[in-house]
Protein backbone atom coordinates (compact mmCIF):
# COMPACT_ATOMS: atom_id res chain seq x y z
CA UNK A 1 0.00 0.00 0.00
CA UNK A 2 2.84 2.70 0.92
CA UNK A 3 4.78 2.01 -2.28
CA UNK A 4 1.25 2.74 -4.41
CA UNK A 5 1.01 5.45 -2.54
CA UNK A 6 4.47 6.55 -3.12
CA UNK A 7 4.58 6.35 -6.83
CA UNK A 8 1.85 8.43 -7.71
CA UNK A 9 3.55 11.42 -9.23
CA UNK A 10 1.89 14.25 -7.98
CA UNK A 11 2.73 17.82 -10.25
CA UNK A 12 3.17 21.24 -9.27
CA UNK A 13 3.95 24.81 -10.97
CA UNK A 14 7.48 26.55 -10.02
CA UNK A 15 7.28 30.01 -11.16
CA UNK A 16 10.77 32.19 -11.46
CA UNK A 17 9.69 35.85 -11.46
CA UNK A 18 11.39 39.34 -11.10
CA UNK A 19 12.59 42.46 -13.24
CA UNK A 20 14.93 41.68 -16.40
CA UNK A 21 18.22 40.82 -15.66
CA UNK A 22 17.81 39.35 -11.98
CA UNK A 23 18.52 35.75 -13.59
CA UNK A 24 15.22 34.16 -14.34
CA UNK A 25 16.24 32.63 -17.40
CA UNK A 26 19.49 31.83 -15.53
CA UNK A 27 17.51 29.93 -12.49
CA UNK A 28 15.03 28.10 -15.08
CA UNK A 29 17.99 26.85 -17.12
CA UNK A 30 19.61 25.40 -14.06
CA UNK A 31 16.52 23.61 -12.73
CA UNK A 32 15.95 21.97 -16.33
CA UNK A 33 19.66 20.75 -16.59
CA UNK A 34 19.30 19.44 -12.97
CA UNK A 35 16.17 17.24 -14.19
CA UNK A 36 17.78 15.87 -16.87
CA UNK A 37 20.74 14.87 -14.62
CA UNK A 38 18.35 12.97 -12.75
CA UNK A 39 17.34 11.26 -16.54
CA UNK A 40 13.44 13.26 -16.32
CA UNK A 41 12.17 14.05 -20.17
CA UNK A 42 11.96 17.49 -20.06
CA UNK A 43 9.97 19.73 -22.75
CA UNK A 44 11.73 23.74 -23.19
CA UNK A 45 9.36 26.01 -25.12
CA UNK A 46 9.50 29.21 -25.55
CA UNK A 47 7.43 32.20 -27.41
CA UNK A 48 8.38 32.52 -31.09
CA UNK A 49 8.87 36.32 -30.45
CA UNK A 50 11.56 36.44 -28.78
CA UNK A 51 14.35 36.06 -31.11
CA UNK A 52 16.68 38.26 -28.92
CA UNK A 53 19.59 36.00 -28.70
CA UNK A 54 18.18 33.06 -30.72
CA UNK A 55 15.00 32.08 -32.67
CA UNK A 56 15.09 28.36 -30.88
CA UNK A 57 17.13 28.51 -27.84
CA UNK A 58 16.40 29.45 -24.42
CA UNK A 59 19.27 32.09 -23.69
CA UNK A 60 20.55 33.91 -20.30
CA UNK A 61 22.39 37.06 -20.52
CA UNK A 62 25.11 35.24 -19.33
CA UNK A 63 24.62 33.06 -23.01
CA UNK A 64 23.86 29.97 -21.05
CA UNK A 65 21.58 28.15 -23.17
CA UNK A 66 19.37 24.94 -23.84
CA UNK A 67 17.52 24.00 -26.70
CA UNK A 68 13.83 24.75 -26.67
CA UNK A 69 10.45 24.74 -29.10
CA UNK A 70 9.75 28.29 -29.90
CA UNK A 71 5.69 28.18 -30.05
CA UNK A 72 3.02 30.58 -30.69
CA UNK A 73 0.49 30.24 -28.42
CA UNK A 74 0.09 28.18 -25.11
CA UNK A 75 -2.04 25.64 -25.97
CA UNK A 76 0.34 24.68 -28.46
CA UNK A 77 2.19 22.87 -25.60
CA UNK A 78 -0.09 20.29 -26.12
CA UNK A 79 0.66 19.34 -29.12
CA UNK A 80 4.38 18.81 -28.43
CA UNK A 81 4.08 16.56 -25.18
CA UNK A 82 5.24 12.88 -25.19
CA UNK A 83 6.53 11.03 -22.17
CA UNK A 84 8.35 14.56 -20.47
CA UNK A 85 7.77 14.99 -17.02
CA UNK A 86 9.24 18.36 -16.46
CA UNK A 87 7.67 20.72 -18.90
CA UNK A 88 9.95 24.33 -18.70
CA UNK A 89 8.15 27.57 -20.13
CA UNK A 90 10.30 30.73 -20.50
CA UNK A 91 9.33 34.37 -20.56
CA UNK A 92 5.84 33.38 -20.19
CA UNK A 93 4.46 37.02 -19.97
CA UNK A 94 4.47 37.18 -23.96
CA UNK A 95 2.05 33.81 -23.62
CA UNK A 96 -2.10 34.67 -23.81
CA UNK A 97 -4.29 34.12 -20.91
CA UNK A 98 -4.47 30.31 -21.57
CA UNK A 99 -0.73 29.65 -20.14
CA UNK A 100 -2.16 29.27 -16.56
CA UNK A 101 -5.03 26.91 -17.50
CA UNK A 102 -2.25 25.28 -19.46
CA UNK A 103 -0.14 25.24 -16.31
CA UNK A 104 -2.84 23.77 -14.34
CA UNK A 105 -3.64 21.31 -16.32
CA UNK A 106 -0.56 19.78 -16.66
CA UNK A 107 0.17 20.08 -13.20
CA UNK A 108 -3.06 18.24 -12.36
CA UNK A 109 -1.78 15.28 -14.51
CA UNK A 110 1.69 15.03 -12.71
CA UNK A 111 3.82 17.19 -14.77
CA UNK A 112 6.66 19.64 -13.16
CA UNK A 113 5.88 22.82 -14.75
CA UNK A 114 8.92 25.24 -14.47
CA UNK A 115 8.31 29.31 -15.21
CA UNK A 116 10.17 32.35 -16.16
CA UNK A 117 9.16 35.21 -16.50
CA UNK A 118 8.75 39.08 -15.83
CA UNK A 119 5.94 39.79 -13.00
CA UNK A 120 5.73 43.46 -14.07
CA UNK A 121 6.31 45.50 -17.58
CA UNK A 122 7.94 48.32 -17.98
CA UNK A 123 5.23 50.83 -16.33
CA UNK A 124 5.60 48.90 -13.20
CA UNK A 125 1.98 47.23 -13.98
CA UNK A 126 1.45 43.24 -13.51
CA UNK A 127 2.51 42.09 -16.99
CA UNK A 128 -0.14 39.38 -19.31
CA UNK A 129 -0.83 36.14 -17.34
CA UNK A 130 1.82 36.69 -14.72
CA UNK A 131 -0.39 37.44 -11.78
CA UNK A 132 -2.80 34.78 -12.62
CA UNK A 133 0.47 32.46 -12.87
CA UNK A 134 1.29 33.65 -9.81
CA UNK A 135 -1.99 32.79 -7.56
CA UNK A 136 -1.56 29.82 -9.19
CA UNK A 137 1.87 28.69 -8.57
CA UNK A 138 2.66 25.90 -6.23
CA UNK A 139 6.26 27.60 -5.79
CA UNK A 140 7.56 30.87 -6.24
CA UNK A 141 10.53 32.11 -6.38
CA UNK A 142 11.12 36.20 -6.81
CA UNK A 143 14.62 37.06 -7.87
CA UNK A 144 16.14 40.49 -7.69
CA UNK A 145 19.01 42.74 -9.82
CA UNK A 146 20.82 45.36 -9.17
CA UNK A 147 19.76 49.04 -9.62
CA UNK A 148 21.64 50.86 -12.18
CA UNK A 149 21.41 53.79 -11.15
CA UNK A 150 22.00 53.39 -7.19
CA UNK A 151 23.15 50.10 -7.18
CA UNK A 152 20.47 49.03 -4.32
CA UNK A 153 18.11 45.57 -5.00
CA UNK A 154 16.07 46.36 -8.01
CA UNK A 155 12.52 44.86 -8.41
CA UNK A 156 11.49 46.81 -11.80
CA UNK A 157 12.28 46.97 -14.98
CA UNK A 158 12.77 50.76 -16.64
CA UNK A 159 12.76 51.18 -19.89
CA UNK A 160 14.99 53.90 -21.29
CA UNK A 161 13.32 54.17 -24.99
CA UNK A 162 10.46 56.44 -24.68
CA UNK A 163 8.22 54.13 -26.52
CA UNK A 164 4.50 53.26 -25.38
CA UNK A 165 4.07 49.69 -26.38
CA UNK A 166 3.15 47.86 -23.86
CA UNK A 167 5.86 44.95 -25.71
CA UNK A 168 8.85 46.01 -26.63
CA UNK A 169 11.03 43.79 -26.87
CA UNK A 170 14.73 44.43 -26.36
CA UNK A 171 17.96 44.43 -23.97
CA UNK A 172 20.79 46.14 -22.16
CA UNK A 173 19.94 49.14 -24.87
CA UNK A 174 16.08 49.00 -24.30
CA UNK A 175 15.91 48.91 -20.49
CA UNK A 176 17.94 48.59 -16.86
CA UNK A 177 16.68 47.16 -13.78
CA UNK A 178 15.75 49.63 -10.67
CA UNK A 179 14.95 50.02 -7.46
CA UNK A 180 12.03 51.69 -6.20
CA UNK A 181 12.74 54.36 -6.36
CA UNK A 182 14.66 55.16 -9.11
CA UNK A 183 12.60 53.68 -10.88
CA UNK A 184 9.59 55.99 -9.69
CA UNK A 185 11.86 58.94 -9.95
CA UNK A 186 12.51 57.96 -13.89
CA UNK A 187 16.30 59.81 -13.38
CA UNK A 188 18.14 58.39 -15.81
CA UNK A 189 21.66 56.43 -15.16
CA UNK A 190 24.58 58.47 -12.95
CA UNK A 191 27.25 55.86 -13.16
Amino acid sequence: MYTELYNVRKGWIELVCGPMFCGKTEELIRRVRRAKIAKQEVLIVKPQVDLRYHPENVVSHNENYIEALPITNAIEIFQHIKSQSVIAIDEAQFFDEAIVEVCAELADKGKRIIVAGLDKDSFGKPFGPMPFLLVEADFVTKLHAICMVCGSIASHTFRKSTSTEKILIGEKESYEPRCRQCFNSGQYNIF
